[in-house]
């Protein structure tokens, strides 16, 4: 039996990671799991982590008030520390690009831990955009054993960076098997969620999520006045913002967009009622990368406030477009599609980013690379 550390610290890690979760704990005469949660985002993991009928072996409450990430990266380091040490760990996994990934890749290296890292080759190759992510992620993979890559584009990009090329493996990403992890059922209760908190889900809805480091200060600024902008033009419109709690995001969206009655402001979401509105959304209007992969999947259109992106291969089928935080090009591509209805923008492209069993490549790749 080998024994597998997963660490991780986000809901977007949690989602990611849960599907690779359940498909080894199907073979306990196989592997152990130890889930170690730093809690970055502390409500929201546990929230997710519920909501796949799975619990943390260790929490580890890593996050403090106003820190540095200097700070936040020792006590990170520090907590997962005690864990390595009291435990006999045969491979550390991560997912993505979050100082939580880092960290883990790196005390698993610190004890010659095999590191296995989840949506590797990931690259905007701007190393402040998205910062810090795009060095953490490959930071990540300088010490990463075996790579999963969602793409081929992934791979490519790994091996230009001299990994070797039977360390890589082309498996597509485990988000879209946490979609199929949702029942209809499952997804159809949230539509209570939205009756309860009297939010009109029809064929005019569009979804925002804004919360990036690097789109805080005047990026958050053109990005909210092209929302006021549009919600105003556009009165039978429903915008719903899951708003990020983060003070630099919270407050401005709250103080300029609270009084629209068609913006509906809430709290983050748990995992099956995000999927329900991007599932009915018109529009969709992210800074995130999770979203980016998930949106095809339902052929809705997606505009990125980025200016680069790790995720190209959306951009490149034309079920993505860049836009930054360009108040012009938010507004005017925002218009082609908000003044058509919502079966004419429908995406025709498939889901560039995966078929829903990645997880099961995954487990075989680590049967076989332990020889079980």
């Amino acid at each position: 039996m080998k024994t597998v550390a997963f660490i991780f610290g986000t809901r977007p890690e949690i989602i990611k990671l849960a599907p690779v979760i359940l498909e080894l704990k199907k073979y306990p005469d196989d592997y152990k799991t130890i889930l170690i949660n730093t809690e970055q985002q502390k409500e929201l993991s546990n929230q997710t982590l519920r909501y796949f009928g799975l619990s943390a072996d260790y929490n580890l409450d890593c996050m403090r008030e106003n820190q540095s990430l200097s700070s936040v990266q020792a006590r990170i380091l520090t907590a997962l520390e005690d864990v390595f040490s009291n435990n006999n760990i045969d491979a550390g996994i991560v997912q993505g690009d979050t100082m939580t990934v880092l960290c883990g890749a790196l005390i698993s290296f610190y004890h010659k831990i095999p590191v296995f890292h989840v949506e590797a080759g990931l690259r905007s190759y701007d190393i402040y955009e998205p910062f810090p992510e795009e060095v953490m992620r490959q930071m990540t993979s300088r010490v990463a054993e075996l790579h999963f890559a969602p793409t081929a584009k992934n791979k490519e990009a790994l091996l230009k960076e001299g990994i070797i090329e039977n360390k890589i493996h082309v498996v597509g990403n485990t988000v879209i098997d946490a979609l199929f992890c949702l029942s209809d059922e499952v997804v159809e209760k949230s539509k209570n969620f939205y009756e309860e908190n009297s939010i009109n889900i029809d064929e005019n809805l569009v979804l925002i999520t804004a919360h990036r480091r690097e789109n805080h200060g005047d990026r958050i600024d053109r990005i909210i006045d092209a929302i006021l902008y549009l919600a105003k033009k556009y009165t039978d419109h429903t915008f719903v913002i899951p708003v990020h709690p983060n003070p630099n995001v919270y407050n401005k969206i709250h103080s300029i967009l609270g009084s629209m009655s068609n913006i509906k402001l809430l709290e983050p979401l748990d995992y099956p009622n995000l999927v329900y509105l991007m599932k009915h959304a018109k529009l969709i209007l992210t800074d995130s990368g999770g979203i980016q992969e998930e949106a095809p999947s339902f052929a809705c259109p997606t505009l990125v406030m980025r200016y680069e992106t790790e995720r190209k291969e959306g951009i490149e089928a034309g079920v993505s477009l860049l836009v930054g935080a360009d108040y012009d090009k938010i507004v005017a591509e925002s218009v082609k599609i908000l003044s058509s209805n919502r079966q004419e923008t429908r995406l025709k492209a498939q889901n560039p980013y995966g078929d829903g069993t990645a997880s099961v490549r995954i487990e075989q790749i680590i049967r076989k690379y332990f020889s079980l």
